[in-house]
């Protein structure tokens, strides 16, 4: 993964083209499965993802590109899939604590607000989708 000051840079290969959308097959490593040990190593890992981004013309099935996201989308993310549901279960573990409830229900309580929360997320995906876009540049 490549960091510039305003985007996010990884690099992909073209998997997928319909006349809406390129499926870009990213693969995400943890830092040390560049290792040299890594293959004797089981915390090493790497996950395959695709990435859709809208279909620009130009572009084969199988070629190397980069995908690129602008940094600020990328910080919109951890704070909507992290931050805000930790300040949630924080925030319903204490105000039910406080209230008198016992350990069990509270953490409970927390847990179904957290829920809550991602299942709003969810009803909402489609919206998300528009907000966060990917475009790709040739290698």
């Amino acid at each position: 993964m490549v960091k510039k000051d305003e985007e996010i840079v990884h690099s992909g290969r073209i998997v997928d083209m319909t006349p809406q959308t390129i499926s870009v097959e990213i693969i995400s490593e943890s830092a040390c499965a560049s290792c040299h040990a890594a293959s004797l190593c089981s915390m090493s890992e790497a996950k395959t993802k695709i990435v859709e981004v809208p279909a620009q013309l130009g572009y084969e099935p199988g070629e190397e590109v980069w995908v690129i996201m602008k940094k600020s989308m990328g910080i919109k993310a951890v704070t909507l899939g992290y931050v805000f549901p930790l300040a949630i279960l924080v925030g319903a573990l204490m105000g039910c604590l406080v209230s008198g409830a016992n350990e069990i229900t509270a953490g409970l309580l927390a847990i179904g607000a957290v829920a809550v929360y991602y299942i709003i997320l969810w009803l909402r995906r489609d919206k998300l989708r528009n907000e966060y876009t990917f475009y790709i540049k040739k290698k």
